[in-house]
């Protein structure tokens, strides 16, 4: 176990300065706190401790983050407190200690909804010093590294969290190599066959291309030396866990792949880095495409590199990557490059919040950490567990995603995930710009939304006001925002639809009910019906959550009972009675109909009419229903919603009030329309038809229109059991990444 003065001296590398009397207290506390704990493989637990700080020293960080390193578990395993850390070390390193313990106490790994609030608490708490996610990562760095010792049955829940959260988040800091092996590590636990086998192969290859790898060195110091170029030039090889990653991305084998070695040439300023990318360039043929400047575009995790493929020494391509000894050491720390040691004083170097003034200003990596910050605070009251899911997709999509970089007819440079199109591009303007989007205009040629975005594209986005975003765009971004907007906006747009409907339900439920109808009057009942506004009851209503009746009963209450509250205007004394039609599917209850006609004469009539559903859209059992009877035509059945009732509006001696009569024996099927929005691809109507027939429904008419752009709609008149499965169409098909949208039409 390492000395007091073992951990000075490490420090006293890089810092010249170092507060002793800090860290040896820090020691001191923290073994005596720590006492006779052990650690899983028998050690003592202040071993764990003194590993992280000893990591904190290879990244040359500062007294107070190595302070801290010693300190970390004192408050979660130990009798310390928050106070008495405070009272011995200072409001700074209590913050963050009590930031580490907090983010101990998480679990990334539990049911979703649990997990994105944890993943919430975790980026809020590394939000105010990024110091906390440097020990955190240090700390699960030493874990991972002593993983053996643990529980299988723990093993492997810690394995994937490393993977899953706490890797790419030190990969979204800029962090490589704490990234790669964070990710080395957890792929050996979660995929032990694929490592061994990798690491077997890479030894044999080492065997073989060792000479190879120095003499390809040589060539290029010596290359650069004649053009008077100062460089250290170092040959690498890729990680088992990387390795496996791109042939499963690009599904090909381990004997395809011609980058498992790549070469890195450091130099001392950024012109000396073109000056040798073009020593070598005139040296070795380029690889057409390979070619990537991360010094004039950074990456959003402050990367910055020139890369450059070539082929090079005995015809073989030479993958190589160039950039200053600042740039690479950026590269291997990331932000936390940010927060080494200079020799200036604390003053100069820290700002009151103790993060240092340059990580403020120039790290574009903490820059993305408070902007998806900023994204929480802006959290609503009513998010739900759907809000806290599309965070946790959102923030997992961008910690994983490699990034090209686009650019705006003005000139302005937009960073997006690979993969990203014209959409995520127009959501990344603005999210006004996104939801108006029809159409995008790469390089100057019109070109389809969906077209995936290459480094240097210039894009402009044609807009239209009457444009609303379309819900298959939701399975095409590969954004977070633009996911989120999506999404925001089909919230928006069923909501809308849903107040809609419910005002009209409860309009002519009231007219019925021959009571008056006003806002004011919802108004009065919002509370009584647990709504928190008129729209929100509204909406409710257009959902069915909330019942006609019940709004009728909230603001009349005297009214006792349904045969009272809805009498129709033309009902008289003369007696109800009850007629089902032939087919036994509907049943009418008929209110007397006064002097125009008696219950025997309507019943008379009705016998010898024709029941039918609405032409354009049918009804099915679920549906709440009424029937217009025209003397000659029959009568119509409509469900509740159906736009076509406008039109008897005022003819209320047609109406009939109905309800479902269905024997369970009988398997028959009723009528209803959809409409649904498709991608213009082979196998799309085969969906279609599939999914319909999955649910034992028949299609009766199949009409293709063509829409907008690369959309086609598609109207189909279908034969469903019930409201039940005709839903469950409904959403399956919404579902496809195929489908842009489905609604049912009742016209």
């Amino acid at each position: 176990m390492m000395r007091q003065y073992e951990l000075v001296e490490r420090v006293q590398r890089y810092n010249k300065n170092v507060d002793e009397a800090l860290l040896n207290k820090a020691y001191v506390y923290g073994m005596a706190k720590h006492g006779h704990q052990q650690r899983a493989s028998g050690d003592p637990y202040f071993s764990h401790p003194l590993e992280v700080a000893a990591i904190l020293t290879d990244m040359r960080l500062d007294d107070a983050t190595i302070a801290v390193g010693l300190l970390h578990d004192t408050i979660e395993d130990t009798d310390a407190t928050r106070v008495e850390i405070d009272k011995f070390f200072g409001s700074e390193i209590g913050q963050l200690v009590e930031g580490l313990t907090k983010i101990e106490r998480l679990d990334l790994m539990s049911k979703k909804v649990a997990q994105a609030e944890n993943l919430r608490k975790l980026l809020l708490a590394i939000s105010n010093d990024v110091r906390v996610l440097i020990v955190k990562l240090a700390d699960r760095l030493h874990n991972m590294r002593t993983l053996h010792f643990v529980p299988d049955h723990k093993k492997r829940r810690i394995a994937e969290e490393t993977r899953d959260i706490y890797a790419p988040l030190a990969g979204r800091m800029g962090m490589r190599e704490m990234r790669e092996e964070l990710e080395e590590l957890s792929f050996e636990v979660l995929n032990k066959n694929a490592y061994d086998a990798i690491q077997e192969r890479l030894k044999g290859l080492r065997q073989t291309n060792q000479t190879h790898i120095e003499a390809v060195v040589e060539d290029i110091k010596k290359l650069l030396e004649n053009a008077g170029i100062k460089a250290e030039v170092h040959g690498r090889e890729k990680r088992p866990f990387s390795i496996f990653m791109k042939m499963e991305r690009k599904k090909i084998g381990f004997e395809q792949l011609s980058d498992i070695y790549g070469f890195r040439v450091l130099v001392d300023d950024v012109g000396s880095c073109y000056q040798a990318l073009g020593a070598i360039h005139q040296k070795w043929s380029t690889v057409p495409g390979r070619f990537k400047d991360y010094i004039s575009t950074p990456k959003q995790n402050d990367y910055r590199s020139l890369h450059t493929t070539v082929i090079g020494p005995v015809r073989q391509r030479v993958e190589l990557q160039i950039r200053t000894f600042e740039m690479h050491e950026i590269d291997e720390y990331g932000v936390a490059a940010h927060t080494l040691y200079k020799d200036v004083s604390s003053e100069e170097n820290n700002s009151g919040s103790g993060l240092p003034q340059l990580l403020q200003k120039d790290s574009f990596a903490y820059a993305w950490l408070q902007n998806t910050v900023s994204h929480l605070a802006a959290k609503s009251d009513d998010d739900d567990d759907e809000t806290s899911l599309d965070f946790i997709e959102n923030t997992k999509l961008e910690l994983f995603q490699d990034q090209v970089f686009c650019f705006t007819p003005k000139g302005r440079l937009i960073a997006l995930p690979r993969g990203a199109n014209s959409i995520d591009f127009a959501y990344a303007v603005h999210t006004d710009v996104g939801d108006s989007c029809v159409g995008s205009k790469i390089n100057g040629q019109i070109m389809p939304l969906v077209t995936e975005l290459q480094n240097g594209d210039e894009v402009e986005i044609i807009r239209s006001p009457a444009q609303r975003p379309m819900p298959v765009w939701e399975n095409l971004v590969a954004t977070g925002k633009a996911r989120a907007a999506i999404r925001r906006a089909k919230k928006e747009e069923k909501r809308r639809q849903n107040e809609a409907l419910g005002e009209q339900i409860l309009k002519r439920y009231f007219e019925l009910a021959e009571k008056p109808y006003s806002e004011k009057l919802l108004r009065d009942s919002i509370k009584r019906l647990d709504c928190s506004s008129k729209d929100d009851l509204l909406a409710k209503v257009g959902r069915g959550e909330v019942l006609s009746e019940a709004v009728l009963e909230a603001i009349y209450p005297d009214l006792k009972n349904l045969d009272t509250k809805r009498s129709l205007k033309t009902a008289a004394p003369s007696g109800e009675g009850w007629f089902a039609t032939e087919n036994g599917s509907v049943k009418f209850r008929i209110p007397g109909l006064g002097e125009r006609a008696d219950v025997a004469s309507l019943r008379k009539k009705l016998s010898n009419m024709t029941v039918r559903f609405a032409p354009n859209g049918g009804a099915v059992p679920g549906d709440r229903i009424v029937a217009i009877w025209e003397e000659n035509v029959g009568v119509t059945i409509y469900p509740i919603q159906s736009l076509s009732l406008s039109k008897f509006d005022d003819k209320p001696e047609l109406w009939l009030d109905v309800r479902w009569d269905i024997d369970e024996n009988e398997h028959k099927r009723f009528p209803a329309r959809i409409d649904v929005g498709i991608l213009n691809e082979p196998g799309s109507l085969a969906l279609i038809t599939q999914v319909i027939a999955s649910r034992n429904s028949n299609i009766e008419r199949l009409e293709m229109k063509h829409g907008a752009n690369d959309f086609v709609d598609v109207e189909i008149d279908l034969e469903v059991h019930d409201l039940k499965i005709l839903n469950q169409i409904i959403s399956e098909l919404g579902q496809s990444a195929l489908v842009s949208n489905v609604v049912r039409v009742n016209d």
